[in-house]
């Protein structure tokens, strides 16, 4: 069975306890550290002038070609696991070098803006059929 569809989270969401265990996630960052022998890597992002970690489980994705200092895509789970915390299950790990983190981050918040108000236009055609009727019935 596939994952479900994962949402974009910034590495600083990650860490507050924003998304649940077992959820999927994309979320990007620098890779500052891997750890091969313990499937292990990290991710760091800056935001507000503090550097966020996210802990990533690569077993699922080896062997990758790691290349420490460039941007990287991960999509996968939440875990949260014993002694290191929260961590990502990685699926699929892509080195994205280059991509400039400033737009990326405006496309997620766009991406957000556009889902919120597709919700709740949603929410509006999600009425009882009769509650439908009593509104066009009214506007005749």
């Amino acid at each position: 069975m596939l994952p479900a569809a994962a949402v974009f989270h910034f590495p600083w969401e990650v860490n507050s306890g924003a998304v649940q265990e077992g959820e999927s996630v994309r979320v990007f960052g620098r890779l500052v550290c891997y750890q091969p022998e313990q499937s292990r890597a990290t991710l760091s992002a800056q935001h507000a002038s503090k550097e966020h970690h996210v802990a990533v489980h690569t077993l699922f994705v080896e062997p990758f070609h790691s290349i420490i200092g460039a941007q990287y895509l991960v999509l996968g789970e939440i875990e949260n696991t014993e002694g290191v915390g929260v961590m990502v299950r990685a699926r699929v790990l892509n080195c994205v070098d280059g991509v400039n983190v400033a737009l990326l981050q405006k496309a997620i918040n766009e991406q957000r803006s556009f889902f919120g108000e597709r919700e709740c236009k949603q929410g509006d055609a999600a009425l009882p059929a009769h509650a439908t009727l009593i509104r066009v019935s009214q506007v005749s």
